[in-house]
């Protein structure tokens, strides 16, 4: 067992190490100078800077490098939050960042060894810290990245899918909350010289017309440069005046010094391409050739800056390189050149620009940073530090929008396109990113809300993000047991959370076979919302139960197409509530189909929404309303003969118009939801069903029409219905952009509750006898 105390001098932690393996080979390391209180970073001085990392993983770095050989487990420990960064607080100790990339990118390089990465809250008292990385130590190979939080519970790192907002009818990416770029917007970009970095900066110029910042390594490029312009024309005709120049200077034309001198003429190129693109979009270009490690250097070209605009919009760090090589075969410079150029870099140029005014920093990452990769210890650890210190944004500077963006490799567009980097990501099953799709994405996230946060920017992941235990880290036996129709054969993974996949076949389940549109059995919205509680409880901690299903959006029905058995995938990541102690699940119902001309099935996402999980009761509430029935109602005679509904969803016995809204009572004699009829529900589906038709019987009656649930904002169960004597009603209200409605009994107790429930119009006109009837009643 080995601890990298934070009070020795590297000379002395070396000598140190050399002693202990004289001693025996060491099984494993414990790595705890990250645990250390940093303060505040901002505050410091560049040797600070240079200093603190270099205990906490320049120092892991030559630790593992040297015991390579044995093959050592590695348990890192850090302090920023417990989260790892991921709440709604953002990270503490951000240096730590920088110790979980080494981690991860040393499992992918030593996957048979035991590698963990537990994060800690700041207030977690050090006598406990040994029993619970000992405890770590002996369970779950599944997973890297833990956290171990304040409230005592255990989390993974997983992602969850968020659409952007939608565009405009003008094809505008503008969203709540999101910044307007225009000819005032002021952009900092290092990396300016980068063919990606390039593009983006031609993609913000064009949408903004606004003042560039362009930093480089790269010299300032001359228009007139004969080696640019014929790298624009003929790269052919370049590569041979090349290797004429190179034989006049007495040395061999290899394709390693073509491709050298390629490259530089490419930044050059590249850059030139940037300055263009701001100018010819009216904009204003100031290039500057600067080494981002140079202190000096970068405060001279950032007081530039200051003086020329005086605040900054977007600041974008994309500056870096990478080198890959395994830990025995990358040697100390080059780590430290691939590690400093981002982080050092970052800190030079923060450090002037941190009592400015900006409005938004994006910093380039990789997935390299978010899961780790073989050969890149120092390009993971450089990337997931500058995820942390954006993280951190929401905690000390929330005037700052903070951005890390988790890039895959980009095809036909930089670095990954050249030699056998497409040929390998092909093996690996990594799709590579377009560029039509990857150079807007920078201007999109800024625009189209407000989110600050890290975004994985990719397709299929295929290797990089393979699981490495077939559990996904989970213990299955302590998998709550799924008892309920829509849970069928349960999986999980560290990525994407527990899975569930369920068969369903219309003659077997009433709430498919009498719920048909045009013949065709439809999966119920209801039972959709039923399929996430009943998933999200499988893995929720002793204690809690469902709140709340909420945000629902049913985005494209579930057909049953010739009464054929179906499988369906539920979804479930669970994460902290932005405030208090509750957790969400959120979740997806997808499935797929085999459609002619496709190669493979087509996968559709029908219904989304989460799942809030509670330690706390239900509150009862009560409304007043009367619940006797007035002369003019409308029966269920007439209800299903414009309703698609079969017995089972024949919900309504009678329903009539009260207080400017409906009421129904429900149906007690409608037969079983579902098979076995004593697997049960979580959600009262049949409930919020008769929620659904009281709301479309307002809608029918008062706007003849007839609607399909479109989104929910919130449904909860505050009693058991299986506890209630007598009838229950749902009273329908109509509200500015949909309904809320109650279910109660006749007391006025409420035992559901259903909010911003949202239809969209169904094509065609009610008969006129049907319209005529609905009219009498609600008009």
């Amino acid at each position: 067992m080995l601890y990298g105390p934070a009070e020795d001098s590297d000379d002395e932690f070396a000598g140190r190490l050399a002693e202990w393996m004289t001693e025996g080979p060491i099984a494993g390391v414990y790595w705890l100078p990250a645990l250390d209180d940093e303060g505040d970073v901002t505050a410091y001085e560049l040797n600070e800077w240079q200093g603190a990392l270099q205990r906490r993983v320049k120092g892991l770095y030559a630790t593992m490098r040297t015991l390579w050989e044995t093959s050592p487990f590695l348990v890192v420990a850090t302090r920023l939050g417990g989260f790892h960064g991921y709440d709604a607080g953002g990270a503490t100790s951000v240096l730590g960042g920088a110790v979980t990339g080494f981690a991860k990118s040393y499992k992918k390089e030593r996957p048979d060894a035991l590698v963990k990465a537990v994060d800690l809250p700041a207030s977690r008292k050090t006598a406990a810290i040994a029993d619970l990385l000992i405890e770590e130590t002996l369970r779950d190979p599944g997973c890297v990245e833990i956290g171990r939080a304040a409230d005592g519970l255990r989390y993974g790192v997983a992602f969850v899918e968020r659409a952007f907002t939608p565009l405009g009818p003008d094809g505008s990416p503008h969203g709540e909350g999101g910044m307007t770029l225009g000819k005032d917007s002021v952009f900092v970009i290092t990396g300016a010289a980068g063919s990606i970095v390039s593009a983006i900066t031609a993609d913000l110029a064009k949408a903004s017309g606004g003042t560039f910042h362009l930093l480089d390594l790269t010299p300032s490029p001359d228009p007139d440069d004969a080696d640019i312009n014929t790298f624009r024309d003929d790269k052919a005709a370049l590569k041979a005046r090349i290797a004429t120049r190179l034989k006049e200077q007495g040395k061999k034309a290899t394709p390693v010094l073509i491709d050298r001198e390629i490259a530089r003429i490419e930044r050059l190129e590249a850059a030139l391409t940037a300055i263009e693109a701001v100018t010819d979009a009216g904009g204003k270009a100031f290039y500057y050739p600067v080494d981002l490690t140079d202190a000096g250097n970068v405060a001279e070209v950032m007081e530039q800056v200051r003086e020329r605009s005086g605040s900054i919009d977007v600041l974008l760090h994309a500056a870096g390189l990478e080198i890959s090589r395994n830990l025995p075969e990358k040697e100390p410079r080059e780590f430290n050149l691939v590690f400093d150029v981002k982080t050092t870099g970052w800190f030079n140029v923060w450090r002037s620009a941190k009592d400015m005014e900006v409005g938004a920093v994006v910093v380039f990452s990789s997935v390299a940073g978010r899961f780790g990769n073989q050969g890149q210890t120092d390009y993971s650890s450089a990337n997931d530090l500058l995820c942390k210190v954006v993280s951190n944004f929401r905690r000390t500077r929330p005037q700052t929008r903070g951005i890390a963006t988790d890039w895959t490799a980009w095809g036909g567009i930089g670095m990954a396109t050249r030699g056998s980097i497409p040929k390998i990501m092909e093996m690996a099953g990594v799709q590579m990113l377009p560029p039509e799709a990857g150079v807007a994405w920078v201007r999109r996230e800024l625009e189209s809300s407000a989110y600050s946060g890290e975004v994985i920017v990719a397709g299929v992941l295929g290797a990089m993000a393979a699981e490495y235990h077939e559990s996904g880290g989970l213990d299955r036996s302590a998998v709550g047991a799924g008892t309920g129709p829509m849970v069928g054969e349960v999986s999980s993974s560290v990525h994407t959370g527990v899975t569930s996949k369920t068969t369903l076949t219309p003659a077997e389940q009433g709430f498919l076979t009498d719920h048909r549109i045009d013949g065709t059995p439809v999966l119920p919205g209801v039972m959709g919302m039923e399929s996430f509680a009943e998933v999200a409880s499988l893995i929720a901690p002793q204690g809690y139960r469902v709140a709340a299903v909420e945000d629902v959006s049913f985005a494209a029905p579930v057909k049953f197409f010739r009464d054929e058995p179906r499988e369906l995938t539920i979804s479930a990541v669970i994460t902290p509530a932005p405030d208090g102690d509750d957790l969400i699940a959120h979740c997806a119902l997808t499935a797929s189909r085999e459609l002619p001309g496709q190669s493979a099935p087509v996968t559709t996402t029908h219904f989304t929404g989460t799942v809030v999980l509670t330690t706390s009761e239900p509150e009862a509430q009560s409304v007043e309303g009367g619940t006797e029935a007035p002369e003019q109602t409308v029966g269920s005679d007439v209800v299903y003969t414009f309703y698609f509904h079969g017995p089972a969803y024949q919900v309504v016995s009678e329903a009539w118009k009260d207080n400017g809204g409906s009421v129904a009572r429900f149906n007690t004699g409608v037969p079983d939801n579902h098979v076995p009829a004593d697997a049960p529900l979580i959600t009262a589906p049949r409930l919020v069903e008769l929620s659904f038709q009281t709301a479309g019987l307002w809608e029918a009656g008062t706007q003849g029409r007839l609607a399909l649930p479109m989104r929910v904002a919130s449904t909860r169960v505050l009693k058991d219905p299986a506890s209630v004597e007598g009838d229950l009603f749902a009273r329908a209200t109509p509200t500015a952009d949909g309904f809320d409605v109650v279910v109660t009994d006749a007391a006025g107790d409420v035992v559901v509750v259903l909010d911003g429930y949202a239809t969209v119009p169904l094509p065609g006109d009610l008969s006129e006898d049907v319209a005529s009837a609905l009219g009498a009643t609600f008009a």
